[in-house]
């Protein structure tokens, strides 16, 4: 096991990796998984045009929205924590997992007066990436919040895609405001916005076909919902961080709280992960 602090696309960071060569590169800033080498090519999407500041939110990789989904809600944009930096904590890290730690602050409780600690685990296995939000609530009192762990998967091209998994879950059509079960085998032509409730206690799965390879998408439960997400060629040419034709190249598929609150009661702590398998 190899592990080195680093930068990656300027952004300054924390990488290792395995025997077999695969790799895993966070960001300071978000604790913002930037890159996931495995099987000998990387997995994640990061947008060449991505603004690298410090503070300016960062197309690709995971991005942990946190403690707000979009614009549901009075703060920024998904949230502040993926613009804010983050610490190493080196008493919980191991060789293959990292700990990153945001705790509430003056800057947060201009935003938000909640107190409150956000850890964030990085698991490196052989051909396996387990990414795990937990959030503590250190107050007297419950509050809630939206989220997601925003996943950007780089594919080969999004007309050879398809997307397996959730068949009858009830779905939402974001960019039509339309509802229907999930038809269980899903193709990207268009803009794609939808966002499936998780009905059962089991781990929601989904299967990432693209051309001869296939990877594994779980999530817990507790998120409560998927999102599934690719902009077309219309909404990506509006986007400043990401060249027009990257659209064809990305595939948001997120372990997400969307449409209702995660309660945490005082003094409790709520853990939500995605898992991903090739």
């Amino acid at each position: 096991m190899n592990s080195t602090t680093d930068t990656h696309q300027g952004h300054p960071g924390w990488r290792w990796s395995l025997p077999n060569g695969d790799s895993v590169f966070v960001a300071q800033q978000g604790a913002h998984v930037l890159s996931w080498q495995a099987s000998h090519r990387e997995r994640l999407y990061l947008s060449p045009s991505s603004i690298c500041d410090g503070t300016s939110a960062i197309r690709g990789g995971i991005p942990v929205c946190f403690p707000q989904f979009n614009q549901r809600g009075s703060l920024p944009k998904h949230g502040f924590a993926r613009n804010m930096p983050w610490r190493l904590v080196s008493e919980r890290s191991r060789a293959e997992e990292k700990v990153f730690e945001l705790q509430a602050n003056q800057q947060t409780k201009a935003l938000w007066p909640v107190q409150f600690k956000v850890f964030l685990s990085v698991l490196l296995r052989a051909g396996q990436l387990k990414v795990q939000l937990e959030v503590e609530n250190n107050s007297e009192h419950s509050f809630g919040f939206t989220g997601a762990l925003h996943t950007y998967f780089a594919v080969k091209h999004i007309d050879q895609l398809s997307l397996q998994g959730q068949a009858q879950q009830p779905e939402w059509d974001a960019v039509l405001d339309t509802h229907q079960a999930c038809s269980g085998v899903l193709n990207f032509k268009a803009e794609f916005d939808r966002v499936y409730d998780v009905l059962t206690e089991s781990q929601p799965t989904w299967t990432l076909h693209d051309g001869h390879e296939a990877l594994k998408i779980s999530q817990s439960a507790s998120w409560g919902q998927s999102v599934v997400w690719n902009p077309g060629a219309e909404k990506s040419s509006q986007l400043k961080d990401m060249p027009d034709d990257d659209y064809q190249h990305m595939l948001c598929v997120e372990a997400a709280r969307v449409t209702s609150l995660i309660e945490v009661p005082p003094a409790q702590t709520w853990v939500g992960w995605q898992l991903l398998t090739i």
